[in-house]
């Protein structure tokens, strides 16, 4: 019997996805990305928060190419003597973690609200759809900034758990609306069909409707969405680290590590802010062209 992946690869999207270079390739690159954030123990070449290991002697080394590079550091190091590309490795991982969980708990939070508002209608439809319009009047990164300093202010001495907690809760408290949107306008067009109907006749109940046999056909939009939603949501927590209320000093994520090498921008060390960034750019830019291909590899019509 051919395995689940085997089985894929013969699909439809599968074949959309072999036949297609550029998500390849952006999936290469998002895989690297994820695989190096990981294991990010074993593949970084130093421990960038290991205090004991700096040395202030090194600090603000060019990269190693450079004349006064050294090849223990590849891309130099920043004004703490920490090595800039294992601080790449472990702040890709802060901002891949916290990414990844803020979208997903957007997408548990949104699918429920909106399953339940196209499904139930009625002043339940009214009242989730309301509440939608008012967060959608705020801008995202505002209320996330309000939460991000709340937070902060409310748990000045929390430990780096709650930190990133209060953090993926601010950047999903605005994420879930439109995934509640989108399966909101799939369920209203799913419960009129007959599948739906005649569950009903049968019985069945609308928890079970829901669960069973709306929330599978509602859902493609949803991978869709995730998928771009996750580079939005990286961009995010790194405009909350580089503004100094994102992820704590102590686990600097890459826009700390943006915001610290930016003083040093001007200085000849632009080394400490470009690399952090291109990383930044690298991972969004990967992400959301998978998120085109899987748009297009979804719809009949875009193929």
């Amino acid at each position: 019997m051919k395995t689940t992946l085997a089985r894929w690869f013969d699909s439809d999207v599968g074949y959309s996805f072999r036949t297609s270079p550029m998500a390849m390739v952006a999936a290469a690159i998002a895989l690297i990305c994820v695989f190096c954030s990981v294991f990010a123990g074993w593949v970084a070449p130093h421990n960038p928060f290991d205090l004991a290991t700096l040395e202030l002697s090194d600090a603000r080394l060019p990269p190693a190419w450079s004349a006064e590079g050294s090849l223990k550091y590849p891309l130099g190091t920043d004004d703490q003597g920490r090595d800039i590309l294992s601080a790449l490795i472990y702040g890709a991982r802060i901002s891949l973690v916290v990414g990844l969980a803020s979208v997903v708990l957007s997408v548990v939070v949104g699918v429920a609200f909106g399953l339940l508002a196209g499904f139930r209608g009625g002043w339940i439809d009214a009242v989730l759809m309301r509440l939608c319009d008012v967060m959608l009047s705020f801008p995202a990164i505002l209320v996330a900034l309000l939460i991000a300093g709340v937070g902060r202010a409310l748990f000045p001495n929390a430990h780096e758990s709650l930190a990133f907690g209060v953090l993926i809760i601010s950047i999903s408290l605005t994420g879930w609306v439109q995934y509640a949107r989108t399966v909101r306008g799939s369920t209203l067009v799913e419960r009129n069909k007959e599948y739906v109907q005649a569950a009903r006749v049968t019985g069945v109940s609308p928890l079970r409707i829901m669960r069973k046999h709306v929330l599978p056909n509602v859902m493609g939009p949803v991978m869709v969405l995730a998928t771009i939603q996750v580079a939005t949501a990286i961009i995010t927590e790194a405009t909350l680290s580089f503004l100094g209320v994102g992820a704590p000093p102590t686990s600097p994520s890459l826009g700390t590590l943006i915001r610290i090498g930016n003083d040093y921008l001007f200085s000849g060390e632009w080394w400490i802010t470009v690399f952090p960034g291109a990383m930044l750019v690298l991972i969004a830019l990967s992400v959301n062209l998978l998120g085109d291909w899987l748009r297009d590899a979804l719809n009949p019509r875009l193929r």
